[in-house]
């Protein structure tokens, strides 16, 4: 699966197609950590000096990549593939949905595969039963939301898109006989029904008998080291040198900084609040093709960055009955030799039309992950690299744009920053609540009391985003670290360059660097 979703042709990277597989879970942190410690010696084979610039680049990102991953590996049952928004059983059928048909063998190779899903999924339980054994399986109340995901999965029954987007794909096979067609399509319906949904119901019943088992019903901050499993995840996620409490520091002073340029706003524009919300309702009416808005954006955004290259992109919408379950919106990274063909899943049981769905187009698509991902892997760097994942950076910087996006909206000025500032510090408040409960163990009356200082006071939405926060830690971080540490590196950059500081040459510096943690991305600009 990731082979496929990496190359479109792996022969042509030297790796000739193995056994078909999704791979499985270890449980077995000492293999985690040798494999992190072989990445290391192996780069020691190495000379520095010897090495060309952009292969220096790739030296020091891997290394940093993998001693960061060395500090996490002892940790490894603390970790949590079946969390409820990013979790595998949530991203499995999306995944399989947008397996690429390249060619007949593709299509072969894909129903072989669906075969393999009871496997995968007994490794997946095995982990589980091993977090379990030792005092660190997840809440009942996250086993219950993971359990109702699987369920909702398995009610779709014949409307299941794993049958219509199957058809949708043998479409482009116009050589196919009628019969041909109709022999893939049934083998399809057995493979789904024969391994895949009874892989579901196997995880299901897996979990109805694990879920009492869930010892810790709090931040990661209650479990054995969970405070150093927290910082070592942080810094391997996010790529931010900085510890926590610098990271809490940070966080306080953006949020005091955006509240005090809420406050000005609406000081100097007594109206402005009030001309906001009627001009956002009626944005409700204007904003709604995604295509358009797509287009408009990516006209918009030439005056402070590079152009982008020319590619293809389809919006498509996440299906009905698992709109509760998945993020508001997710772009899927083409392979690195096929990076012309783009798609971004809206999901409109979460995301309205409007300013948001403008903002999250600018997230998803330009300049955000669609225009970062294409415009690096046009640079050809180093195939290696398209391994390695820098939530820190990638989240980062799509959150970083989607805040300049406001100001290239029909928005005024003021409303635009209004409207900024308040997501800005709103998305800090939900990281220092992700610190406060991993890190220093709030319980949900101190979350509560923390969002109540803020006037922010519904009990409901409270408790949802503890919720959230306790299935995923750190996740949070990933999108705001990351859109803080590019805020500072722009503050230091303007301050050294001063009037010769360019927006356009600051984000081709950071686009070029392409995915890294902080420290080496920095390096960039000496």
């Amino acid at each position: 699966m990731s082979l496929h979703y990496t190359v479109k042709d792996p022969e042509s990277f030297g790796i000739s197609p193995g056994k078909v597989t999704y791979g499985s879970l270890s449980t077995d942190p000492s293999a985690a950590l040798a494999s992190c410690e072989n990445g290391i010696h192996a780069l020691t084979g190495f000379s520095y000096e010897d090495l060309t610039e952009e292969n220096q680049l790739t030296y020091d990102i891997l290394e940093s990549y993998f001693t960061a991953s060395r500090t996490v590996a002892p940790y490894l049952l603390y970790q949590e593939p079946l969390n409820a928004t990013t979790g595998l059983q949530a991203q499995l059928p999306v995944l399989l949905s947008e397996y690429r048909f390249y060619s007949q063998e593709d299509i072969d190779t894909y129903l072989e595969l669906l075969g393999q899903t009871p496997a995968y999924f007994t490794s997946v339980i095995q982990f589980e039963q091993a977090k379990s054994d030792a005092g660190l399986f997840m809440s009942p109340d996250a086993a219950e939301a993971v359990i109702a995901q699987c369920q909702s999965f398995l009610n779709m029954g014949d409307a299941n898109y794993l049958y219509t987007t199957f058809s949708e794909r043998l479409d482009a096979f116009t050589e196919f006989s009628g019969q041909q067609f109709s022999d893939y399509i049934a083998r399809n319906k057995s493979q789904v029904e024969q391994y895949v949904l009874p892989a579901y119901e196997q995880l299901i019943q897996a979990l109805t008998e694990l879920k009492d088992t869930g010892k810790n019903k709090q931040g990661l901050y209650y479990l054995p080291n969970g405070r150093e499993f927290y910082a070592a995840l942080t810094a391997l996620q996010t790529g931010s040198p900085r510890t926590i409490p610098q990271l809490q520091q940070l966080t306080k002073k953006q949020i005091l900084s955006d509240l005090t340029d809420i406050q000005s706003i609406l000081s100097s524009h007594q109206t402005v609040s009030q001309e906001t919300s009627q001009f956002l309702t009626a944005m409700e009416h204007t904003l709604t093709s995604p295509e358009t808005i797509l287009s408009d954006l990516e006209m918009k955004m030439t005056s402070a960055f590079p152009e982008p290259p020319k590619v293809n992109r389809e919006v498509k919408y996440v299906p009905e009955a698992l709109e509760p379950y998945l993020s508001p919106a997710f772009y899927l990274v083409p392979a690195i030799d096929n990076t012309a063909e783009n798609v971004i899943y809206i999901n409109r049981g979460q995301t309205v039309d409007g300013i948001e769905l403008f903002t999250t187009l600018a997230h998803e698509g330009y300049p955000g992950h669609l225009y970062q991902t294409t415009y690096f892997a046009a640079q050809n760097t180093d195939p290696v690299r398209s391994t390695l994942n820098f939530s820190g950076y990638t989240e980062g910087w799509a959150t970083y744009v989607e805040m300049m996006s406001y100001y290239l909206s029909p928005l005024s000025k003021e409303q635009a920053a209004l409207l900024q500032k308040n997501k800005s510090a709103i998305l800090g408040l939900y990281a220092l609540a992700d610190m406060g409960i991993h890190y220093d163990g709030w319980t949900l009356e101190e979350t509560t009391d923390f969002f109540h200082t803020y006037g922010i006071t519904d009990t409901d939405s409270i408790h949802s985003i503890y919720t959230l926060i306790l299935s995923d830690p750190g996740n949070y971080l990933n999108y705001y670290i990351g859109y803080l540490e590019f805020l500072e590196l722009k503050r230091e950059q303007i301050e050294k360059l001063g009037s010769d500081f360019s927006q356009k040459e600051f984000h081709r510096i950071i686009l070029e660097t392409g995915p890294a943690p902080f420290d080496v991305l920095k390096a960039q600009f000496h």
